[in-house]
C-alpha cells in the first residue's frame, strides 16, 4: 500500500496519485502477460526484476498445482491475467482442442474442440503442436492437417468470434507453425513443400477482429517452414517482420502491405524450424535437417530504402547450430540448446563459441531468460537451469515426471510448464 502526503491542491494531488497508480498497474499487467510462443516479441525474455519468484531448484512440493490435460499435444502455454491458454489432441476425436484454464488454481474453465481431418505426420508431431496467440480480446489457434488450415479467433469467455479456413499443408512431417500478432494483424506462415498437387506456398496477414484478409504474400515451394515471425525495428526505421525459411533464407517485410524490404538467400540451406532471433544489431536464422542442426546464420540487416543490402556477418555449423529450439540472445551472449542434448554460448556479434556443454537429455524446446537464468525442458522430463553467462555453470536439474517438447511462459511470478499431458504452475 503506497500512501501519499502532499500539501498541494487537492487536484493536483490527486493526479499524482493516479499516475503512480496507473504505472503500478500497467507493470502488473505486463506481468501477467505472455502472449505467443517464446513470450514478449517472440525472444524469450521474462521482463526484469517482475519475476524474482521463480525458483532455481525445486520438488514436486513446491508446485503451485499440476493438473492432468484431457488431451496430449506440444503447444506451449500462453497466458493473459488470470487465464493460461494452451492446445490439446481432442480424445474422442480427430482434432485439436483450445483450452483455457485459471491461473489460481488450474480448473478447466473452458474447451473449444475443432474436428480435424486425419492425416500422417512424423511421430514426434501432433494435432496440438502449435502455440496460440492472446490479446486483451481475444485468443487465436491455428490447426493444420493436409486438407485443411483453419484459423480462429475467440474470445476469453471461450465465444468464437470469427473463423476462417483455407487450403490445407504439403509437409514431410507435419504442420507445426504458430501465428503471431502485429498491430491489428494475425500473421502466419503457409509454406509448403514441393508438390504437384496446385498447393501455393504463402505467408499470411489477417484482420484481428474480423479475419478479413489483409495481405497474402507468396513463396516458392521447397520445403514447409514452422518458423514464427519476429518484430524488428531499426534505431531509424518502422518496424519490420522478419521470417525465417529454407525458400528464402532471411525476409523482412513490411507489415501492413506484405512487401518485401530486403531479403538475403540462400543462408539457411535446410528446414527452418526455429524461430528468428534479434541478437542487437544482428538477426539469427538457423536450419537443419537429420534430427540435427545444419547451419546457425547471423545477418546484418539491409536498409529499407535499398541503400545497404543485406549481408551475412557469420555462419555457425556443428554443435553450435540447433534444428528445432530457437536460440536465445541476452546482454552480448548467444545461447543455443541443440536436438542432441548440447547447450552452447557464443559470442553474438562475431560468433566466438566461449563454451559447449550437455548436461542432460536431447531438447525440442526452446529455453527462456528469467532472473539470469535460462530454463529449458528436455525430451525426456527434467527442466534444466543455466546461469546465462559467459562461462558454464550448471544451476539444477529438475524432474518433471513426463517428457515435453514444449517451452516455459512466465507470468507474474509464476512459470507454467507443458509435458505432453500435464500442466505445471511454480513460483511466487
Amino acid at each position: 500500500m503506497i500512501k501519499i502526503k502532499c500539501r498541494m491542491g487537492n487536484s493536483f494531488a490527486h493526479a499524482v496519485g493516479a499516475l503512480i497508480l496507473s504505472i503500478l498497474l500497467t507493470t502488473v499487467v505486463q506481468g501477467q502477460k505472455w502472449t505467443r510462443f517464446r513470450g514478449p516479441n517472440g525472444q524469450g525474455i521474462s521482463p526484469p526484476q517482475a519475476d524474482r519468484t521463480i525458483p532455481v531448484k525445486w520438488t514436486e512440493r513446491d508446485y503451485n498445482w499440476k493438473i492432468k490435460l484431457p488431451g496430449k499435444g506440444h503447444g506451449s502455454p500462453v497466458i493473459w491475467q488470470d487465464k493460461v491458454f494452451l492446445t490439446c489432441e481432442s480424445p474422442k476425436q480427430t482434432g485439436g482442442m483450445l483450452l483455457a484454464v485459471r491461473v489460481s488454481n488450474g480448473s478447466i474453465l473452458w474447451r473449444e474442440i475443432y474436428e480435424l481431418t486425419p492425416y500422417r505426420f512424423h511421430k514426434d508431431n501432433s494435432y496440438a503442436t502449435s502455440t496460440p496467440v492472446v490479446d486483451a480480446e481475444r485468443v487465436y489457434v491455428l490447426w493444420q492437417t493436409s486438407a485443411e488450415t483453419i484459423v480462429a479467433a475467440l474470445s476469453h469467455s471461450g465465444d468464437e468470434i470469427w473463423q476462417r479456413k483455407f487450403s490445407g499443408m504439403h509437409t514431410q512431417f507435419g504442420a507445426g507453425t504458430s501465428p503471431m500478432l502485429y498491430d491489428d494483424l494475425v500473421v502466419f506462415t503457409h509454406e509448403q513443400w514441393e508438390n504437384d498437387k496446385g498447393l501455393e506456398g504463402k505467408w499470411v496477414a489477417l484482420d484481428r477482429k474480423t479475419g478479413r484478409t489483409r495481405w497474402k504474400k507468396k513463396r516458392n515451394n521447397k520445403q514447409e517452414s514452422y518458423s514464427t515471425p519476429c518484430v524488428f525495428t531499426p534505431p531509424r526505421g518502422k518496424p519490420q517482420l522478419i521470417f525465417t525459411s529454407e525458400a528464402h533464407g532471411i525476409t523482412s517485410v513490411d507489415p501492413h502491405s506484405g512487401t518485401t524490404i530486403w531479403e538475403i538467400q540462400p543462408v539457411l540451406p535446410a528446414r527452418a524450424i526455429s524461430s528468428p532471433v534479434i541478437a542487437g544489431d544482428l538477426l539469427i536464422g538457423t536450419c537443419g535437417k537429420g534430427g540435427a542442426g545444419r547451419q546457425l546464420s547471423a545477418v546484418r540487416p539491409g536498409s529499407p530504402d535499398g541503400s545497404t543490402k543485406p549481408t551475412l556477418e557469420y555462419k555457425r555449423t556443428g554443435k553450435p547450430a540447433p534444428y528445432v529450439p530457437t536460440p536465445l540472445f541476452k546482454d552480448g551472449l548467444l545461447f543455443t540448446f541443440h536436438d542432441r542434448g548440447d547447450i552452447c554460448c557464443l559470442r553474438a556479434a562475431t560468433g566466438e563459441l566461449l563454451w559447449c556443454e550437455k548436461p542432460t537429455g536431447k531438447f525440442y524446446g526452446s529455453p527462456i531468460w528469467v532472473n539470469g537464468s535460462l530454463y529449458c525442458m528436455d525430451r525426456v522430463g527434467a527442466i534444466v537451469v543455466i546461469e546465462a553467462a559467459s562461462t558454464y555453470k550448471l544451476q539444477a536439474v529438475n524432474e518433471l515426471g513426463e517428457g515435453s517438447q514444449a517451452t516455459p511462459a512466465v507470468a507474474d511470478g509464476k512459470m507454467y510448464l507443458r509435458t505432453y499431458s500435464h500442466l505445471i504452475s511454480i513460483g511466487d
